[in-house]
């Protein structure tokens, strides 16, 4: 059985590189804190630190990201795309995340995707674009009073356009960059010595069982990887200091530099918080003066990389495709076969403002009167703008293409996109194992 196989659950179990890891200092009172009632008993941590035995800290930003990812639709990936990157400005960030100065556009994300790409994409964004990197703010909760829900009623106050044309495109060629000289380089780059070799599905470098550095790589269409050092940045305790952004992202650039590549054709953001012993950066692969939905992300501490994630398999040209026009784009936002979700949250709910704060009832609801209306609310979306680009598509067979994509955001500064590929080139044939995909 390969990951594609297996239910939600066990591909996530499958791919999670960090499953026995603990959680840094306070992450897990965080958590259970806003899940539990109030005057809930709270965990002793010490305790469950005495039972499980040592921390492998460096990995936990590995293993939030791809949890996240896989559930909503797996992990980020990222393409050294030799060759293929424009040049972007090559600048550090604030610790908000956000470029600075004239950069690349923002990445598009389709929804729905079902291969390792596409959830650290909306993870990605809602990061470098609030400033934060705040899980819970990717919730897919349909409380959200702007929330996921299908039933939406789209209008439009700009003029749009009525001519399609074509758009270029780009896939992950993972089969050429799957080789033993391609993992062993980019593995020794990040200072985990060992041969190269294939086993249970996927490339290994190093140790797998935590007594040292090590290296894998996943036998998917972006041979998405993931890396840890051996050593636990946590243990400096309440002395940690996270590294500063300069020499963070001057790091990330000596490494892109190291491993062959222009560094001066990404973009790097970087961002860290307070009593933090690591730094992330991102590292953005720019096409066509876009980045792509997925980045190469990298945690420093005062030692260097700690950890990381991403992929290892080049970008390269796909030729072209006919897109439909802005206004063809528009009406499949109300076209089921689409499947329009928010791809960008509204402002409001990127800066934390969910609504009023909740209260607890003190009775049950009433009954309605016979007769009385049935509740059924639509969303009214009103477009204001569009524009065209790239977003990540996970092909039937496992290989990853980089498709031309519109992308529309609202007055409430929400984003909705959807394919722009034309339908002549649109396979609609059901997935294998039911009309619905994933029923067996």
């Amino acid at each position: 059985m390969n990951a594609h196989d297996q239910d939600p659950v066990g591909r996530l179990r499958a791919a999670d590189p960090a499953a026995d890891v603990e959680p840094r200092e306070g992450f897990a009172d965080a958590v259970i804190a806003a899940a539990t009632a109030e005057g809930a008993a709270p965990v002793d941590l010490d305790a469950e630190r005495a039972r499980r035995g040592p921390r492998r800290m460096a990995v936990l930003a590995i293993a939030a990201s791809v949890a996240l990812a896989l559930v909503v639709g797996g992990v980020a990936g990222y393409g050294l795309a030799a060759g293929q990157a424009t040049a972007g400005s090559g600048t550090g960030s604030s610790d908000a995340g956000v470029s600075d100065g004239d950069g690349a556009a923002p990445p598009i994300s389709l929804p729905g995707e079902g291969g390792p790409a596409q959830g650290g994409a909306l993870a990605d964004r809602g990061a470098a674009e609030s400033g934060s990197q705040d899980l819970s703010a990717q919730s897919s909760d349909t409380s959200y009073p702007y929330g996921y829900s299908s039933r939406s009623s789209f209008r439009s106050s700009m003029l749009l356009s009525s001519s399609g044309g074509r758009a270029a495109a780009y896939a992950y060629d993972a089969a050429a960059s799957s080789t033993a000289e391609k993992v062993g380089a980019f593995a020794a780059a990040l200072g985990v010595e060992g041969a190269p070799e294939i086993r249970d599905g996927m490339w290994v470098v190093g140790p797998q069982d935590g007594s040292a550095a090590s290296f894998s790589a996943s036998l998917d269409g972006t041979l998405g990887f993931w890396f840890w050092s051996g050593g636990d940045p946590w243990a400096c305790g309440e002395a940690c200091v996270a590294p500063e952004e300069g020499p963070a992202i001057a790091a990330a650039r000596d490494l892109m530099t190291r491993l062959g590549e222009d560094p001066a054709a990404y973009e790097y953001t970087s961002e860290t918080w307070e009593g933090s012993a690591t730094r992330s950066v991102a590292i953005w692969t720019v096409i066509d003066g876009q980045r792509i939905d997925s980045a190469l992300h990298l945690d420093y501490a005062a030692e260097g990389i700690v950890s990381g994630y991403g992929a290892l398999a080049d970008i390269v040209p796909f030729g072209e495709y006919e897109v439909v026009s802005e206004q063809e784009a528009f009406e499949r936002l109300s076209d089921p076969r689409f499947g329009a979700q928010l791809t960008t949250l509204p402002e409001a709910l990127r800066e934390g403002v969910a609504g009023e704060e909740w209260t607890p009832p003190t009775a049950a609801p009433s009954l309605p009167e016979p007769g009385a209306s049935v509740s059924w609310s639509v969303n009214d979306v009103e477009i204001v703008s569009a524009r065209l680009g790239l977003a990540s598509h996970w092909q039937a067979d496992g290989s990853v293409l980089l498709v031309p994509t519109y992308e529309f955001t609202d007055s409430a500064g929400g984003t909705w996109s959807v394919i722009a590929v034309a339908e002549s080139a649109l396979d609609f044939s059901a997935a294998e194992g039911g009309h619905y995909g994933w029923i067996e």
